[in-house]
């Protein structure tokens, strides 16, 4: 099941929505636990008892580290039992068969492929446990001493999926205590409507256009069609991701929860810097908290920190997927992280604005090549094609089609890639007059009434993120 769905929308969710808000306050996280467990078992039922299993772990590691305050040999152990276990069934899903194969690869075996399914949001998942056992050996955290509480937070069906990364700490007191109000359930309902118009009326349409030629011959197309659809690429995986954040956020608001922020409109950044600021922030501030600053950071001498940087950029990479695409990927955004504190960040304060968003979203496109193809000789071929490398043509009817009958949704993401809208809309909502107030709520109706329309008449609705 996935948000932008009809079974979700309009049976799941408001069947949830009444039970939830009609049982007393002490049963709703008993609610919101049957719903996730209900939500999940759609399509992965098979996997349910490996979830429950790692939330029993997990439970009872963290109180063993809270009753052996002081024992610190005991209080490690417990840590790396639930640390390995956890990072034992991420491998084993995720990693397994990556690994089978370049072992075959390299030593002329023929060891056969395991073909396990990915559960979906496996790596959010792990990394939601991590987070919490971590925590609390740190002491940031307290114990959670009610398993029931517990299982509410790990099985948190509106990020369960796809994040963003929930830590312990962030709904820790609303667990307890949900902040359930008239005013959070109408901002929960903008926010996922605005959400749910970023999957499905932006990414859907923009990403029928990479979905038609990410399958065709890289070597045989235009110059323009290569720009043109990795351009449609990036405005997909961005109104996809961010459009299943903001539904996650306005969920969790729904139900009287506050969730972090996951995308400050990442295009608009004058470095990679700055895009990793603003790009899945939950993501980046997992790796440097729980891996970059433990690792020593900036703070042990230059080289490490550049040895710090390229071991969380490999990690990032090989947490987006078991193939050396990603990796590379990674790498990639390390290694310019790196010249940009070197060098580049003092050279861009001194070039005019424009050339730092050109230069950012120059690399941030080249970046979603390698992303986009495992096969690393279809990165090569399509970016042979974009810098005319292969001598196709610069110009041709096949992508002078595609630019014309694409062109004004490209250009609508771009624009709503950008907070000018909402800017406009916070304005809007400033001013207290009755022609404002049903101005604003038409548009959040508009917004419903069109992507429903949308996901009733369109079979294209894939989530790009819950491979990962």
């Amino acid at each position: 099941m996935v948000f932008s769905s009809i079974v979700f929308l309009y049976i799941f969710l408001p069947i949830m929505l009444l039970i939830y808000f009609v049982v007393p306050r002490k049963l709703k996280n008993a609610v919101m636990i049957l719903a996730s467990l209900v939500f999940f078992a759609w399509g992965e039922i098979r996997y349910i008892f490996i979830m429950l299993i790692l939330a029993v772990m997990d439970f009872f590691c963290g109180k063993g580290i809270n009753k052996n305050e002081g024992n610190k040999p005991k209080q490690k152990l417990y840590l790396f039992i639930d640390i390995g276990v956890n990072l034992l069934i991420l491998f084993f899903f995720k990693y397994a068969d990556f690994i089978i194969a370049n072992i075959n690869e390299i030593l002329n075996t023929q060891i056969p492929l395991l073909n396990i399914p990915l559960p979906i949001g496996v790596s959010f998942n792990t990394f939601q446990s991590l987070s919490y056992i971590i925590d609390v050996y740190r002491g940031t955290v307290k114990c959670e001493k009610s398993f029931y509480n517990y299982l509410t937070y790990t099985t948190l069906f509106p990020q369960i999926i796809a994040g963003p990364i929930v830590r312990y700490e962030t709904v820790d007191e609303e667990l307890e205590t949900k902040k359930i109000s008239m005013d959070n359930f109408s901002k929960g309902m903008r926010r996922f409507i605005v959400g749910l118009g970023k999957k499905v009326l932006i990414a859907n349409n923009v990403g029928a256009l990479w979905n038609i030629i990410e399958i065709g011959e890289y070597s045989e197309m235009s110059m323009l069609l290569s720009w043109t659809s990795i351009i449609a690429f990036a405005l997909q995986i961005y109104f996809d991701f961010s459009g299943y954040s903001d539904m996650a956020i306005g969920l969790a608001n729904i139900f009287g929860m506050d969730f972090d922020e996951n995308f400050n409109y990442p295009y608009i950044s004058k470095s990679i810097t700055e895009f990793w600021r603003r790009w899945h922030i939950t993501l980046g501030s997992w790796f440097r908290d729980y891996i970059y600053i433990p690792l020593g950071g900036n703070k042990k001498g230059f080289l490490k920190q550049i040895r710090n940087i390229l071991i969380v950029w490999f990690l990032t990479g090989a947490w987006h997927g078991a193939s050396w695409n990603f990796i590379l990927w990674g790498l990639f955004f390390g290694v310019i992280l790196i010249l940009e504190k070197v060098i580049l960040l003092k050279l861009l304060k001194k070039l005019p604005t424009w050339t730092n968003y050109v230069y950012t979203a120059f690399l941030v496109l080249i970046s979603w090549v390698i992303f986009a193809f495992e096969d690393l000789g279809k990165v090569k071929d399509y970016l042979f094609t974009m810098f005319h490398l292969n001598k196709t043509n610069i110009v041709n009817a096949e992508g002078l089609y595609y630019l014309k009958n694409y062109f004004i949704i490209i250009v609508i993401g771009l624009i709503l890639s950008t907070p000018v809208i909402s800017k406009l809309l916070k304005k809007l909502e400033k001013k207290q007059s009755n022609i404002r107030s049903i101005l604003i709520t038409g548009v959040y109706i508009g917004i419903l009434v069109l992507s429903t329309a949308s996901l009733v008449s369109d079979s294209y609705n894939p989530f790009l993120y819950f491979r990962f």
